[in-house]
């Protein structure tokens, strides 16, 4: 319960851009487990299959046989870089809501200054507050979704690569 409270409490300090940075953050972040999901779970079985399916065919060295092996590939590939162009778009509005948050913090800091006719520090603490928490947030979420979506983009690069080495053109079954 006390945990709640402060969550709560730091949202209030925030402002209502810091609500709205974090169903972005948690958005992005089941994006990415969804992909470490798919690549640790699913895509082993798909690639199996892939491989089999080419280990299988006695002629490998054809034109036909060459556009076959393209389309594994591009199958594999468009199926682990499915979402990460959207990953990518939300990593990228991270930055720009916390400016929003820093903007509307300051438009607060304005107004009290306009109200009270002073610059006095006391009051204009709740709007600076308001206006550096939202930018720390959106820039921590950038950070941690250019981590994972550069892991996730090396990881996609590899396991091509991969299976474009086990699906070679020049092999001829015996």
């Amino acid at each position: 319960m006390e945990f709640l409270e402060s969550i709560r409490d730091f949202t209030e300090t925030g402002g209502n851009v810091l609500v709205w940075i974090a169903g972005l953050i948690f958005v992005m972040w089941l994006l990415i487990l969804e992909r470490i999901f798919y690549i640790n779970t699913t895509h082993k079985s798909f690639k199996k299959e892939l491989i089999q399916n080419w280990n299988d065919r006695h002629e490998r060295k054809s034109w036909n046989a060459e556009q076959i092996r393209s389309a594994y590939i591009s199958r594999v590939s468009l199926q682990l870089n499915s979402s990460i162009p959207m990953i990518q778009a939300l990593v990228a509005l991270c930055p720009l809501l916390g400016l929003m948050g820093t903007v509307t913090g300051m438009i607060e800091v304005f107004d009290v200054m306009a109200m009270t006719g002073s610059g006095d520090a006391r009051s204009m603490a709740s709007g600076v507050s308001k206006a550096t928490i939202p930018t720390m947030a959106g820039m921590v979420g950038a950070l941690s979704g250019v981590f994972a979506s550069t892991w996730l983009n090396k990881t996609s690069k590899n396991e091509r690569l991969h299976l474009e080495d086990e699906l070679r053109l020049d092999r001829e079954v015996v």
